[in-house]
């Protein structure tokens, strides 16, 4: 029983905080030692996106967060159905240097 409660980690969310922030676009960057994501929200006809949140992770959280939103979207699949995704569409034109993905 001691080990257990030793295990365990308090985690305090605020109320802002857990109020989130909508965000319609990820930009994913990354250097040799962290990837950092940019949520963003886009406003349709608005010439400007701006980033909401910003989260910096190692490589190892990177790939955690991966594997961990791939069990989540499976689990989410299996009890609404597939989540469609259009390939095809366009890429939005981004310029911000670096190694870049969109999400």
């Amino acid at each position: 029983m001691e080990n257990q409660d030793q295990n365990q980690i308090n985690i305090e969310l605020t109320e802002d905080m857990a109020e989130g922030v909508y965000s319609n676009l990820a930009i994913i960057t990354h250097s040799q030692t962290e990837f950092v994501v940019d949520f963003v929200r886009m406003m349709p006809g608005a010439p400007k996106a701006r980033v909401k949140s910003r989260i910096i992770l190692t490589p190892h959280h990177a790939k955690r967060l991966l594997h961990a939103l791939h069990d989540n979207l499976g689990r989410y699949e299996q009890s609404f159905g597939v989540i469609d995704v259009h390939e095809n569409q366009p890429a939005l034109p981004m310029t911000f240097g670096g190694p870049t993905a969109q999400a």
